[in-house]
């Protein structure tokens, strides 16, 4: 299967924000959950350890990229079961994101933002959210076998170049 890239660029006021969507068959309490309990995020994103409140840090092992590593993820709002919105500092700066959930007709829309000061690495980034957003979808429909999960290679660098258009 090669995966279609769907995220979008747009610009703000300062600087751009790329939004990545995805529609699940499930009741919003559901994928609230699959996006803010430990033990659900570690099946498509890693595990989280603390205090998980606004104004709070906790830690966040990565446990898809390189390694492995645990950081930082500071939540500067959540608003069950609708908003989350956090930041997570690295080598390359803070990554400020954004999940807003809806509810409509048996469905629930996961929209990721990801607010962007430039359009640097945009080729490597958009890849790497539609790839943690299809572990995401996955997740939920129970992927157990490593066969049935998203595989990082059919995302980049295929689609680097989708990415990299974006920004013109």
């Amino acid at each position: 299967m090669t995966p279609v890239p769907t995220g979008r660029l747009a610009p703000t006021a300062d600087g751009h924000v790329l939004t990545l969507t995805r529609t699940f068959r499930a009741p919003i309490d559901d994928v609230w959950a699959s996006v803010t309990e430990p033990g659900r995020t570690a099946r498509w994103f890693g595990p989280w350890e603390g205090d998980a409140a606004p104004g709070r840090t906790v830690k966040v092992r990565l446990s898809f990229e390189e390694g492995a590593p645990w950081c930082d993820l500071h939540i500067h709002a959540c608003e069950p079961p609708r908003r989350l919105v956090v930041s997570m500092p690295d080598e390359a700066g803070d990554w400020h994101m954004e999940l807003r959930l809806s509810a409509s007709g048996g469905t629930t829309e996961l929209e990721l933002i990801h607010h962007l000061k430039g359009t640097d690495g945009i080729g490597e980034i958009g890849p790497g959210w539609e790839y943690y957003l299809d572990l995401l979808c996955a997740s939920g429909e129970g992927a157990d076998a490593d066969a049935d999960k998203p595989k990082f290679e059919d995302y980049y660098p295929a689609q680097r170049d989708y990415f990299a258009s974006l920004a013109g």
